[in-house]
């Protein structure tokens, strides 16, 4: 046996083993930080990119079961779950136990602990309870589904009135509530598309409440997807769950699927994601709008949205507004069930390296048209300055914020003046003190940096683009999403290394914006919403794999 798999309360001598490593959440307070497993922030990060295949063969095996459109996990999402990090820890364990060393792995998740100890070279103790917390997470999902259903009921009635702004037959954007909207034909998602297109209308997705949604109404333009729900339906939220099959639950990877749907169960994330779809097929049964298009990540509500659309004529547009990285695996066909069938009509990439990215994960060439990039404005290099502050824009995952935040706190403490960017819709509180401070302004804001300590998001990249020492800091129990395209790296260090790496890290040449991104081409916009510039599949789409 060269793995002693225990939880906090039950740790053996340290005689026994040489390293630790401890699984996501569990408590570490034990256990002297000189004997933690050398680099295993790198060594994690390595495993979920080796678990790829493994996630995308049980999604697609996942997806053929009823509810399982309801799931992050089953769309193989790396921001909105955290099962492709227990495949990681899973795939840690058996090299481990593969090595003549012994090593303590602490795991205080009884889900994840009892698929450990299925593994063979696993010295189990006693495992964490089980019944009890699954029955406090079902009780607790099936509280705040109840709660979600009152929510969404008074969102229909605050929103009906909103639905004439979008009449038939339409060209929508469909976005999601982001605070940086404005009512003079400015969205975050799409910028000055609808100042450009008058005829375009805004549809806001079932994420964003009543009251923003009445704020950017008042342009005339924009409605609520909420207006177009069932109250009748909504009564139904708390029933709303991801339920895997006696099957799916007893196989290798069981305990795994077990914890996800526990977790997902245990908050309104599947009923939220069926609101959505039920929202959508309504909508698109009543407007039948020419063309809907949305920024795109392929989640599961957007599968369903392009089944729907496609079974009634409607254009499906998706947006490829961001940036796509290594561990954004929810954007390849192989993530779904149905292949293209479940993929828009015509998908937008942002430009050249992220079209390159999604023909390698599976997309026809034909299927794509680069229309360029609102969200990413072109940026040029030229900004560093040895002397000027280091930049640190905070993640929206909290614990990588918080251990972004104490990274920058060390280097203020060093004598150099750090800035700290809240993320704008994930903003966490923090005592500033000398030299750590807080910034409103962006990163492409600021006269010069230094350099940049990012995590998540894509500032990574924007700080490339400026030609800046980029930083991209690892958590040794979670992944930081990269989301940088193939080829281009940011210097992953964990907050250990960064000291030495911000000393040793000289300014890289800036990145080329043109081999990346793509400006807004509104020739190509015009054409795809209101111009004759059609899908390349046909109205069944395509199946691959079948």
């Amino acid at each position: 046996m060269t793995i002693l798999l225990r939880t906090s309360r039950d740790l053996p001598s340290d005689a026994q083993w040489r390293h630790w490593l401890a699984v996501t959440e569990s408590d570490v307070s034990g256990l002297e930080s000189s004997r933690k497993l050398p680099r295993l922030a790198h060594g994690l990060e390595a495993a979920f990119e080796a678990c790829r295949e493994t996630w995308w063969d049980l999604a697609r095996r996942l997806g053929r079961t009823p509810t399982a459109e309801l799931s992050h996990s089953v769309a193989c999402g790396a921001f909105g779950s955290d099962f492709g990090l227990m495949l990681a820890w899973d795939l840690i364990a058996r090299e481990l136990a593969a090595l003549p060393e012994t090593h303590l792995m602490v795991c205080d998740d009884p889900w994840a602990f009892r698929q450990l100890a299925s593994r063979p070279g696993v010295d189990a103790g006693t495992p964490p309870p089980l019944r009890g917390m699954e029955a406090k997470r079902a009780l607790r999902g099936f509280a705040a589904r109840g709660k979600l259903a009152a929510r969404l009921i008074a969102s229909v009635l605050k929103t009906r009135r909103f639905k004439p702004a979008i009449p038939q037959g339409s060209r929508v954007l469909l976005v999601y509530g982001h605070p940086g909207s404005r009512t003079d034909g400015f969205d975050v998602y799409f910028g000055t598309l609808m100042r450009e297109l008058p005829a375009l209308k805004r549809l806001l997705h079932c994420d964003c409440p009543p009251a923003r949604a009445a704020e950017l109404a008042a342009d005339g333009r924009t409605a609520s997807l909420h207006g177009w729900g069932s109250v009748l339906f909504a009564l139904s939220m708390p029933f709303q769950a991801w339920r895997p099959t006696a099957e799916e639950v007893s196989g290798e990877f069981g305990w795994l699927i077990r914890r996800a749907a526990a977790r997902e169960n245990g908050g309104g994330g599947p009923a939220m994601n069926a609101w959505q779809m039920h929202c959508q097929r309504r909508f698109l049964e009543r407007v039948k709008p020419a063309a809907v298009c949305w920024p795109w990540e392929n989640h599961a509500w957007e599968r369903d949205l392009c089944r729907a659309a496609r079974s009634l004529g409607v254009r499906s547009l998706g947006y490829q507004h961001t940036v796509i990285g290594p561990h954004q695996i929810n954007y390849s066909v192989r993530a779904n069930v149905d292949g293209l069938v479940s993929i828009p009509d015509v998908v937008i990439p942002d430009g050249p390296a992220y079209r390159d990215e999604l023909i390698a994960w599976g997309m026809p060439a034909e299927r794509l048209v680069v229309a360029g990039a609102w969200r990413l404005p072109p940026v040029s290099g030229g900004r560093y300055e040895a002397s000027a502050p280091v930049f640190v824009p905070l993640s929206a995952i909290p614990a990588i914020a918080r251990m972004q935040v104490e990274a920058g706190r060390q280097i203020a403490r060093s004598g150099r003046r750090v800035l700290v960017k809240l993320h704008p819709m994930y903003p966490l509180d923090f005592a500033e003190e000398a030299n750590l401070e807080r910034t409103e302004t962006g990163i492409t804001g600021h006269p010069a940096l230094s350099a940049v300590i990012a995590a998540t998001g894509t500032s990574s990249l924007e700080g490339l683009l400026l030609g800046l020492p980029t930083f991209r800091l690892l958590p040794d129990d979670r992944l930081a999403v990269d989301i940088l395209p193939a080829g281009i790296k940011a210097v992953a260090v964990t907050p250990d290394e960064l000291p030495q790496a911000l000393a040793d890290t000289p300014p890289p040449p800036p990145l080329s914006y043109a081999d990346l991104l793509a400006a807004p081409d509104m020739d190509a916009w015009k054409s795809l919403l209101f111009g004759d510039m059609h899908p390349a599949a046909d109205q069944q789409g395509t199946v691959l794999g079948q």
